[in-house]
């Protein structure tokens, strides 16, 4: 007969290996339900794609010809020297024409950016470059809306393959946000927005990554918004098309990356692209610690 001991000791192992399984198991199938998830919303996007292209196309023609329209009628108003009291409502109205036109136009743009078909043309870049680049055109933006915008950027390259346009368009989005959402605080507060180019080692569960932060010092986000922000059309500000972090975050996502949040009210919010370094294996080095907004 076997000892109670002997007994014990093969239930623990038999529930150890039990669990162990279940547990690798469960980590398979959640990828693969992840996988097949993402796959569904990309056939989606392709498919709306598809459909939505021709018509914009139309729609986008007519809307130029107004555009033209209302600066033909904006030269014909001041030809006519009519009075000032009739000529000024004019071309108030004509202005106001020419800019909702144009507003309609952008939204358009930005819808099919989002539900567009990406074609990534990717090559090898310096993270830091991108980032130099955009922070010296956005500089004068930045100045204006009284902004102090800098660069926190290591010493050694940080190359990824990407295509660049894309990810350059996904951090303006970023960068504009985060602009926009200092507006609201207090004309005394310190505004900066900070670019942070870092590495993140690998570890058991993931590659190594390229990580983009865009920190800002705004008002922060309440953690029950997190990831409804990201959601097409959903936006805070008056004017705006809501498709800007929809957007950022499916150009990331078609790089095989992450973008992600981490934010506290009234501190500021710190938005991170995670993207894969290319050639990397997960390992056993510790990640990096999320920064400080």
């Amino acid at each position: 007969m076997p000892s109670a001991d002997l007994i014990i000791g093969v239930g623990l192992g038999l529930l150890l290996a039990s669990i162990a399984w279940y547990a690798l198991v469960g980590r398979r199938i959640e990828r693969a339900f992840r996988a097949e998830r993402q796959t569904i919303e990309a056939e989606r996007l392709a498919e709306l794609g598809a459909m939505t292209s021709g018509l914009a196309h139309e729609i986008k023609n007519p809307l130029s010809s107004i555009v033209l329209t209302a600066q033909l009628l904006r030269e014909g108003v001041h030809d006519a020297n009519l009075p000032e009291a009739d000529a000024v409502p004019l071309i108030r109205k004509v202005n106001m024409l020419a800019s909702e036109t144009t507003r309609i136009r952008a939204i358009l743009e930005d819808f099919l950016r989002y539900a567009g078909r990406f074609r990534l043309d990717r090559q090898p870049h310096d993270l830091r470059e991108l980032v130099d680049e955009l922070r010296d055109f956005l500089l004068p933006q930045s100045e204006a809306a009284s902004v102090l915008l800098r660069t926190d950027l290591p010493h050694e390259a940080v190359t990824v393959s990407v295509d660049a346009d894309l990810i350059k368009q996904a951090l303006l989005n970023l960068m504009l946000n985060a602009m926009q959402a200092m507006e609201a605080t207090t004309a005394s507060a310190h505004k900066e927005l900070i670019l942070r180019v870092e590495r993140s080692p690998a570890n058991p569960r993931q590659p190594a990554e390229a990580v983009i932060h865009i920190i800002d010092t705004g008002p922060g986000i309440d953690p029950s918004r997190h990831e409804e922000i990201f959601r097409p059309y959903v936006t805070a500000r008056r004017g705006g098309s809501g498709l800007g972090l929809a957007v950022a975050r499916r150009i990331v996502e078609e790089h095989g990356g992450k973008l992600t949040l981490f934010s506290e009210v009234g501190k500021g919010s710190d938005f991170q692209i995670r993207i894969p370094m290319p050639g990397s294996t997960p390992g056993t080095d510790a990640p990096v610690a999320p920064a400080a907004a």
